[in-house]
């Protein structure tokens, strides 16, 4: 019996090791920053870019999970997620406060809950707003042309959220907006994994956000969108973050 179990791990090996071999790409090199930046500017036109800028708070679920409010002008968010409530302010990171099941978390655990609250804030908030991000510090931008003869912009994160050295090759359609990226990630073994970005939405305040993603065999999409100018465009509390202000 002993013997089955070690021929059937080592089968899985070999298939493991087989598709690793078969769907992994190379992070392509990229070529002329200066191109790449005309490309990088004709997507966040296409996107409105600017009314992303103006927007104050965004709130939105994640995967029917993760639950957001970010006050962007005072740099403020709120991150519901199970049992948990955290409140972060990103100037003022002392600030924060953290809830499980009704009740103030005010030991150990709330420099953990803050972290995790955190992480699940990067990692979200990146899937809404990834296009956005391009002319972060830190970021560098390259053209990749594709097998098809087009052009693609490699966008790579030297510094900035918990997983700096990512890169991203976005896949744009005829307009300059986005279709799709592939991905070279910490998080994600094999490198050039595709990930979709559709099912776009003209917000309220008239950023444009991709809703839908498909990555592999899951479904990261975006739920109960909203844009505004205050907490109340949003039809949030006013009084909110008052706690951590």
């Amino acid at each position: 019996m002993k013997k089955v179990f070690l021929y059937i791990a080592a089968i899985i090996l070999v298939l493991v090791i087989g598709g690793y071999l078969i769907l992994n790409e190379k992070l392509p090199t990229g070529e002329n920053p200066a191109k790449a930046d005309e490309l990088a500017n004709k997507m966040l036109k296409s996107l409105n870019k600017s009314a992303w800028d103006s927007t104050n708070v965004v709130a939105w679920t994640h995967k029917g999970g993760h639950q957001f409010v970010w006050d962007k002008k005072n740099q403020l968010v709120e991150v519901k997620w199970g049992e948990n409530d955290v409140f972060l302010n990103l100037k003022e990171w002392n600030k924060g406060k953290a809830f499980s099941e009704g009740k103030e978390i005010t030991d150990g655990q709330l420099d953990v809950l803050r972290g995790k609250a955190w992480s699940i804030f990067c990692n979200d908030s990146f899937w809404l707003i990834a296009p956005y991000k391009v002319f972060d510090e830190g970021v560098t931008r390259k053209i990749v042309k594709t097998e098809d003869g087009s052009e693609a912009l490699l966008a790579s994160y030297s510094s900035g959220g918990v997983t700096p050295g990512d890169s991203y090759l976005w896949i744009l359609d005829s307009n300059d907006a986005p279709k799709a990226f592939k991905l070279w990630v910490k998080v994600i073994p094999i490198g050039g994994v595709s990930a979709t970005w559709d099912n776009w939405k003209t917000t309220e305040t008239g950023a444009i956000i991709a809703q839908n993603h498909k990555l592999g065999p899951l479904d990261l999409n975006v739920t109960d969108l909203r844009t505004g100018n205050d907490l109340a465009a949003v039809k949030v509390d006013a009084s909110l973050f008052d706690k951590i202000k």
